[in-house]
């Protein structure tokens, strides 16, 4: 329990429930700061991987995608199977709304990879998709980053794509089963982003998702600052000023 201290006319006299109260957010405060940290961090070494990718492109010939680092560059070949498409939506640039669209390239061996060719611009309606028909119709040497399809923040903005009808298909959110589904054969593990210098795409300006290392960075410090508030706060509610006895207080003259 917490004690009492007095200090000229001034008594240090904590109450138990308030300071269980403060010592709770205390210890929150830390704690939601060095979850902040720790995101930070961990964006730091994610933003470390997404410039070491950059620095060579890798061949893989016939390997598979699955064993390949985070943003790694890599050149695969394949043919584009450009009569099944999707165009995954709710997908915005600068403020436009608009699709990626994803294309299968079919790899020797069997194994199919999408490619994300970019983003193009909504035409105002959903009925009027934009035209993401290709040039080339042989074999290609495809240049891009290895990354995943984009994830949703809340559930219900998903859509898994039609199993049946024309394309291209639009879906919202996918995962790889549901457009595996969609396209009647398995998928690599991964996505390949085309380079923003290679033919056949449309706007790739390729940016780590999420908030700057330096954003959580400042949260940490702002949950830091809240628990010496409440240190602070109850420090100076614990200290109450002593009242007067008869005999100290001032006569007053009629």
């Amino acid at each position: 329990m917490p004690g009492r201290l007095t200090l000229g006319r001034r008594r240090f006299a904590p109450s138990p429930g308030f300071t269980a109260l403060m010592l709770v957010l205390c210890v929150v405060f830390v704690a939601l700061g060095r979850w902040q940290w720790r995101r930070g961090e961990a964006r730091e070494a994610q933003h470390a991987r997404f410039e070491r990718g950059a620095r060579e492109v890798l061949a893989l010939g016939a390997a598979p995608l699955a064993h390949v680092p985070d943003y790694q560059q890599v050149s695969v070949t394949g043919t584009y199977d450009a009569a099944h498409q999707f165009l995954i939506d709710n997908m915005s640039y600068r403020d436009l709304d608009g699709y990626h669209v994803l294309t299968p390239l079919e790899r020797p061996g069997g194994r199919t990879v999408l490619i994300d060719r970019g983003w193009v611009p909504f035409l105002g309606t959903r009925s009027k998709l934009p035209d993401v028909s290709l040039a080339s119709t042989g074999p290609v040497t495809v240049v891009g980053r290895v990354g995943d399809l984009p994830a949703a923040g809340l559930s219900f903005g998903r859509a898994p794509p039609a199993a049946s009808g024309p394309w291209p298909r639009v879906a919202s959110f996918p995962t790889l089963r549901q457009l595996s589904g969609a396209l009647g054969r398995p998928l690599a593990p991964r996505i390949i982003l085309l380079d923003p210098g290679a033919a056949d795409g449309y706007v790739r300006d390729w940016q780590l998702p999420g908030i700057p290392a330096m954003q959580n960075f400042g949260y940490a410090f702002q949950w830091w600052c809240f628990a010496v508030a409440a240190a602070v706060i109850w420090l100076l509610v614990s200290v109450k000023r002593l009242q007067r006895s008869a005999a100290e207080r001032p006569e007053t003259t009629r």
